[in-house]
């Protein structure tokens, strides 16, 4: 009988790591933790303005970056060779920085410009967004690009 449970339990194991990768999982994920974590310590240290953050512009982050690297990543299902035989650290900074890159120039736009051209008045929530967003865009793209490598790594036909 114990057998049976290790080889079951082995089993388990091995299905869990060679799930294929699920895009709507991986922007769940990317919504949820980064809400529920930083949320928590909104409310634990008593800053509001981080409590309203964490559902808002650091989860809202991280879920438009997971959903806009993976859908990139999956290609239509043929993901593109070089994101293939790129060395898992190289491909994941190059993405990184690129994904940090477009956040930072975001939140630059959302704090300065947008506030000197538009009616919307400066507002300590929109200096917030230089910070919000670079570092939501960076977890959200590591996290997914290295979930994403793994799975192809695992389910690739060797040749």
């Amino acid at each position: 009988m114990p057998a049976t449970k290790d080889r079951t339990s082995r089993n388990r194991a091995a299905s869990r790591r060679s799930r294929p990768f699920s895009l709507w999982r991986e922007v769940l994920t990317a919504y949820a933790a980064p809400a529920l974590m930083a949320g928590t310590a909104g409310v634990v240290t008593g800053q509001q303005d981080l409590a309203l953050a964490a559902c808002t512009s650091i989860a809202g982050t991280s879920a438009v970056v997971a959903f806009l690297v993976g859908t990139w990543l999956r290609h239509g299902g043929q993901p593109r060779r070089w994101t293939t035989t790129t060395p898992r650290v190289a491909l994941t900074a190059v993405l990184v920085i690129t994904a940090v890159g477009a956040a930072a120039l975001l939140g630059w736009f959302t704090a300065q410009w947008l506030p000197a051209h538009s009616p919307i008045p400066a507002a300590p929530w929109l200096e917030r967004l230089r910070i919000d967003l670079p570092v939501s865009a960076a977890l959200a793209t590591t996290i997914v690009t290295l979930r994403w490598r793994s799975t192809t790594t695992t389910t690739a036909s060797p040749t």
